[in-house]
């Protein structure tokens, strides 16, 4: 239904503006004066939610981020649990939200709506916004009738999603940035500050440490070749994506990401953490075991993690519990694997899983808070052995160079 924005006077005199959906300007003229104001001027609304959605889209703006889904979640529930309407909930959301990619997928969810479909089948249409484990507690919400609860859910669960690699990033951008710093310190020695001795030592005739030469044939071969440095690099960025897009080259990478130094343990618990709180969610929601694993082998974001889960379901399947199926997998200690068996004897396993979810988060959000402490060392090291060589390297023959001149 087209908008239109009028002006008009009250009963008053006093002067009044504002918009109204309807159908023609006669009916706004005439749903107007139903209210006592007299009209002066109609005119059909700028769309400026397109208007902002075409920028958008022009600029690069069409990707759905983890922001919208929480927002989408968020406006659902509300909704719903308001007694709107999922038809008309999933129009108000279409005109008041200003992501391009989103408004569209909102349209087709309506339009499949509108065809007959459920909510889940229409949502798994679009599974590079809508995970498995968000698509299946749709799903469940569906057949038990607490579709609101399963928005709920699901908004709470992407929002300490959220907080959690929010907080990650905040912790590596200072070692990011002191890394490119250093990059960008050597890339400009090598390109001008190099050369300007090379010509110095050329002239005197000195003999060169070992050192300097090496820094002397680097410094050549980024002048001579820099195109093709550039060009390796680009392949091996281009080369190390599509490697590790998928299948076993994804696995490899997950499996090794969790090995490194320092950050590789604060992954990992993190997993770990989405893993208990994702799998409690899905078993509070009604879903089976078996198919709680299998979703949540998906929702973890690694490959190495998912194998074990799924290596998890194959036990539960042929008969063992959680808790020793988890155990042979030897991601878990000791103390994670009794309160799983405490909750498998007393039936609550979502009740403890929740209490793992948070033992973990509390772990990773203490060594968040303490990796730039523990970054900090390691930092220091290569940036010794960078100015240790570059002294070598520039400083020694220096002084080769003044004991010349003094002799």
């Amino acid at each position: 239904m087209p908008a239109f924005q009028y002006d008009g006077r009250n009963q008053h005199g006093e002067a009044l503006s504002g918009r109204i959906e309807a159908a023609s300007i006669d009916a706004v003229a005439n749903q107007l004066l139903a209210s006592g104001i007299t009209p002066i001027n109609i005119d059909e609304a700028v769309e400026k939610r397109k208007i902002w959605s075409q920028l958008n889209l022009k600029i690069g703006g069409d990707k759905v981020t983890l922001v919208d889904l929480i927002f989408f979640s968020r406006q659902m529930y509300t909704l719903l649990k308001a007694g709107v309407p999922i038809m008309q909930a999933l129009r108000g959301l279409r005109d008041t939200t200003h992501n391009t990619a989103l408004v569209k997928i909102i349209e087709d969810i309506y339009d499949s709506l509108d065809s007959g479909l459920e909510l889940s089948v229409a949502l798994r249409r679009h599974p590079k916004v809508f995970s498995t484990l968000y698509v299946s507690l749709i799903q469940v919400g569906e057949a038990t009738g607490g579709l609101e609860d399963a928005f709920q859910q699901l908004a709470g669960y992407l929002d300490k999603e959220k907080d959690t690699r929010d907080r990650i990033k905040t912790a590596v951008r200072y070692p990011m940035f002191v890394i490119s710093v250093m990059v960008l310190a050597l890339f400009f020695i090598n390109i001008f500050v190099i050369p300007a001795f090379a010509g110095i030592f050329s002239k005197f005739g000195a003999d060169l440490p070992l050192p300097t030469q090496i820094l002397l044939a680097t410094s050549g071969f980024f002048i001579d070749y820099w195109y093709v440095v550039v060009a390796a690099i680009i392949a091996a960025v281009v080369g190390f994506h599509y490697y590790t897009r998928e299948g076993d080259g994804r696995y490899r990478w997950d499996r090794y990401k969790l090995r490194l130094p320092v950050i590789g343990s604060i992954l990992f618990r993190a997993s770990l953490g989405r893993f208990a709180r994702s799998l409690a969610m899905t078993i509070t929601a009604g879903v089976s075991i078996v198919q709680a694993m299998t979703v949540v082998s998906r929702a973890v974001d690694n490959d190495y993690i998912g194998q074990n889960i799924l290596q998890m379901r194959d036990g539960i399947e042929s008969g063992e519990s959680i808790a020793r199926t988890a155990a042979t997998t030897g991601m878990f200690p000791p103390m994670v694997l009794q309160m799983i068996a405490v909750g498998e004897e007393s039936g609550s396993v979502d009740e403890l899983l929740i209490e793992v979810a948070e033992f973990y988060e509390r772990e990773v959000d203490y060594d968040i808070k303490n990796l730039s402490v523990a970054i900090e060392p390691i930092l220091t090291v290569v940036l010794g052995v960078i100015v240790l060589v570059l002294a070598l390297g520039v400083f020694l023959p220096m002084w080769d160079l003044a004991s010349v001149m003094r002799r």
